[in-house]
């Protein structure tokens, strides 16, 4: 059981580090070429929500840095 959630945890942190990797790749192409897919938009819409939502934002903010920082 231990072996199957350590192959699942892996999994996960592999798939994590590949969006990662697409987001900074659409951040570059976004900048390089007018935002052809759109990223750098759906980014500045979020942090616009988060900017709306007041203090749950900013605790949703904090949250996905810590999430980001793992």
């Amino acid at each position: 059981m231990k072996k199957a959630i350590d192959t699942l945890t892996d999994w996960i942190g592999t798939f994590n580090e590949l969006l990662r990797a697409l987001i900074v790749f659409g951040v570059i192409v976004g900048i390089l070429y007018s935002d052809v897919f759109g990223v750098i938009k759906g980014i500045g819409n979020l942090m616009g929500q988060i900017g709306d939502a007041g203090l749950s934002g900013l605790v949703a903010l904090a949250l996905i840095a810590t999430w980001y920082k793992k």
